[in-house]
């Protein structure tokens, strides 16, 4: 669990930035030891006030932080990297949440031997119920990841893998939930189309997928297994699950994520190259 004296620096305001400090502050941490800074100095200071938490510029801010947060847009990172590198001290961790960043890229950029961790959350990381990714580089202790896995585990589940999979991150739980998105618009517009109001089929819809999820986190069940306890022998969902077969929507799904898998090496590339 992250000590609740961690300092830890929020460089960015945004969506991700929001949601990260809002979690560390429902998970406890002291507000007073939450900095949050910007590239927008008006931007910032409302931003922080609005949190409950520290504003100060990133110069006053960075210095003595245990942890740096790096929320910033991939096209604004290589601006915040300026701002954050005079500013670093010794033995401070620099977390980078900006997807397609890799860590040659900050790396470059930062003082030689800092610690730095690159990360992937996803969306539902703004309820709590988050899935991040993190990949440390070889200057980082032991203690330096566990730093970077508390501040990320406020917004829910992290786990720890080598950088190499992290475009496969990407493809599964950094773009998954706009799939999970899709299936539920979809079973929704079915529900509207065979005579449902919008608003039971949403509700019907919803709570569906909420149990789904549920049973196979609660369970521990492989999803084959649980699926085949709805399958009845030629019952209503074999027969759903013909049609699902028939147009190959197992095969579209595996193309989807390679085909995210693969833009999101390309736009890691894109990154070195233009080093």
């Amino acid at each position: 669990m992250l000590d609740t004296g961690t300092r830890i620096v929020m460089v960015g305001g945004g969506v991700m930035g929001r949601t990260v400090t809002a979690g560390l502050l429902r998970a406890g941490h002291s507000a007073e030891q939450v900095l949050l800074c910007g590239r927008d100095p008006e931007r910032a200071a409302a931003t922080a006030a609005e949190l409950g938490v520290t504003n100060a510029p990133t110069a006053e801010a960075v210095p003595g932080a245990d942890v740096v947060v790096l929320a910033v847009k991939p096209q604004d990172m290589d601006a915040a990297l300026g701002q954050v590198r005079p500013a670093l001290t010794a033995g401070t961790v620099v977390l980078s949440l900006a997807a397609g960043i890799p860590l040659a890229f900050l790396q470059a950029r930062l003082p030689q031997g800092t610690a730095v961790v690159r990360a992937m959350p996803n969306t539902p990381s703004q309820v709590g119920q988050g899935m991040s990714a993190i990949s440390p580089d070889p200057h980082c202790t032991s203690e330096q990841v566990e730093l970077a896995r508390g501040v990320l585990a406020s917004t829910g589940l992290v786990t720890t893998l080598p950088e190499r999979y992290q475009d496969a991150v990407t493809a599964i739980s950094g773009s998954g939930p706009a799939y999970l998105f899709f299936v539920v618009e979809s079973m929704i517009e079915s529900g509207v189309h065979l005579g449902l109001p919008r608003s039971t089929a949403t509700e019907l819809v919803v709570q569906t997928l909420f149990g789904a999820a549920t049973m196979l986190k609660e369970t521990g069940e492989h999803p084959t297994m649980l699926r085949e306890m709805v399958s009845s022998p030629g019952g209503t969902t074999v027969a759903a699950m013909r049609e699902l077969e028939d147009h190959k929507v197992r095969a579209a799904f595996l193309s989807a994520m390679e085909a995210a898998a693969r833009r999101s090496k390309d736009l890691s590339d894109g990154v070195v190259d233009d080093d």
